[in-house]
């Protein structure tokens, strides 16, 4: 048992080490000029969701931009709810009905006239009239090269989506640069619902044609950076962007966790992947520790257990909540939220490398 507790405390030092922090946007842009810049939305049957990221843009300060929602063989009311809001509408040109993400965005970047180009998901939207300004002061102190990428705040809404709370913390640290080691592992690529570039450095790289057949394009898109010796700055987008994740649902949720996670892992830094395995180990041994310490009824064991059981608890808490606004009771019950995340993780194995297709947005996806 006393085993158990030394590798409990051991997985909270390394989940420490693994997630060392989660920097922001800080300071502002105003009084700064910058170039023109075209917002470009892949929508495919977003009507429920695209009108909170069109109506913030609207609510922008900083106003030198154009909006593209490239429509993706929708079957709802998408075009006529970005039309509504005054959005450039255009269809996604394929020979492919709903050809997918990568194929939408450079589809909008042929009909675009900005200097800077922004990828935005049709699920997020800005959180304060400034953020687009504090966005593009950003990647301007930045050198205004390669990708700035931002994971936008998870909203929480219904108790369900708290299921999402690990795969959040998961998804941030694979990208390898959140690490106390901060920037000498090679990110894992870029973050997908927030991508702002210079124009000529997306154009040198192929930009999304270049990466049309990855199904996790925005790892390949970053990447495709990389490989041309151009930075990827990934941060967190807390106070600047945000987007609820999954709202249609519980199974909306497990299929687009399984689409993300078995191939995003390949990605990651094999010394962050060792650290994240150690660390959501770390749930499962403090509780086997907790649990028989109650069962051996030994009151100095039950202390110290439950002290470390309770500090995982309080880890867990806050490397969440550095992602989105979940639910702080709900990490007294942290062993449910990772048996939940290693059930899909390894469903998600499971479809892809022996069912080789993962279903999302009513497309069944082939896996080469």
């Amino acid at each position: 048992m006393m085993v158990n507790l030394i590798l409990g405390l051991l997985a909270i030092v390394v989940g420490t080490l693994m997630f060392w922090s989660l920097p922001r946007p800080s300071g502002r842009g105003e009084g700064a000029e910058y170039p023109f810049v075209s917002i470009i939305i892949p929508a495919r049957n977003e009507a429920e969701r695209i009108s909170a990221l069109l109506r913030s843009l609207q609510e922008q300060n900083f106003r030198s931009f154009e909006v593209l929602v490239i429509d993706d063989d929708s079957t709802d009311e998408t075009v006529s709810v970005a039309s509504a809001f005054d959005a450039t509408v255009l269809r996604n040109e394929s020979k492919e009905a709903g050809a997918g993400k990568s194929s939408a965005c450079w589809h909008g970047v042929q009909h675009s006239k900005g200097k800077w180009l922004l990828f935005l998901d049709a699920d997020t939207r800005f959180s304060t009239p400034d953020s687009l300004q504090d966005l593009l002061a950003l990647y301007r102190r930045k050198g205004a090269r390669g990708i700035l990428s931002l994971q936008p705040f998870h909203r929480i809404e219904d108790m369900y989506e708290n299921l999402s709370a690990i795969f959040n913390v998961i998804v941030v640290v694979g990208m390898n640069v959140f690490t106390v080691w901060g920037k000498r592992f090679r990110p894992a690529g870029s973050f997908g619902p927030c991508i702002l570039s210079d124009r000529e450095d997306y154009l040198s790289t192929g930009g999304h044609k270049g990466i049309q057949e990855a199904i996790m394009d925005d790892l390949a898109l970053g990447q495709a950076y990389l490989d041309q010796d151009l930075p990827v700055h990934c941060i967190g987008g807390k106070d600047v962007i945000s987007f609820r994740m999954y709202p249609e649902g519980f199974r909306s949720l497990v299929e687009g966790w399984c689409k993300s996670f078995a191939l995003g892992s390949q990605a990651t830094h094999p010394a962050v992947m060792l650290m994240t395995i150690i660390w959501i180990s770390g749930s499962f041994i403090s509780t086997g520790a907790l649990v028989s310490s109650l069962i051996a009824l030994d009151a100095v064991l039950i202390a110290l257990t439950g002290v470390v059981y309770l500090l995982y608890a309080l880890q867990t808490m806050i490397f969440a909540r550095r992602c989105g606004n979940f639910n702080r009771i709900l990490f007294l019950f942290h062993p449910f939220l990772f048996t939940f995340f290693a059930g899909i993780f390894v469903y998600s194995i499971f479809r892809v490398h022996v069912l080789r297709s993962v279903n999302w947005k009513g497309r069944k996806i082939n896996v080469k």
